[in-house]
C-alpha cells in the first residue's frame, strides 16, 4: 500500500530521473499549464464521482486527483513536508469562520 508521502517522493524522483514514455515524464515535459489542466479535471470528477452511487468510481478519481496534485507540487517546488507542517499548524484550531455574525436571515 502506497502512501502519500511515498507518491510524492515518487513523483519527485521522475522529475529529477525521467522515465522516458512514462505519464509523469510526460506531464512535467508539457509543463505547469498541463499539469494545471489535469489538476482542474481531476477535480472536478472527483466532484461528479461523489455525486454518483459508486463508491468506487470516488476512489477511483480520488486517487488520481491525489497524484496530480504531488506533480503539482513537484513542479512548484513545494515540499511534502511543507504541506505536513501547514496541516500540523492548523491542527486544534476552531474554523475561521467563527469570527463570522451567525446567519439568521437568508
Amino acid at each position: 500500500m502506497q502512501d502519500l508521502e511515498e507518491l510524492y517522493k515518487l513523483v519527485l524522483g521522475r522529475k529529477s530521473n525521467p522515465k522516458k514514455g512514462s505519464y509523469t515524464d510526460y506531464l512535467f515535459t508539457k509543463g505547469l499549464d498541463k499539469i494545471l489542466k489535469k489538476v482542474g479535471e481531476e477535480s472536478t470528477e472527483v466532484v461528479v464521482a461523489a455525486k454518483n452511487p459508486d463508491r468506487n468510481e470516488l476512489i477511483y478519481e480520488t486517487a488520481d486527483l491525489l497524484y496530480h496534485l504531488m506533480v503539482l507540487l513537484v513542479e512548484q517546488g513545494v515540499s511534502y513536508d511543507e504541506i505536513k507542517k501547514e496541516l500540523a499548524g492548523r491542527e486544534g484550531l476552531m474554523s475561521k469562520t467563527k469570527d463570522r455574525p451567525e446567519i439568521k436571515d437568508l
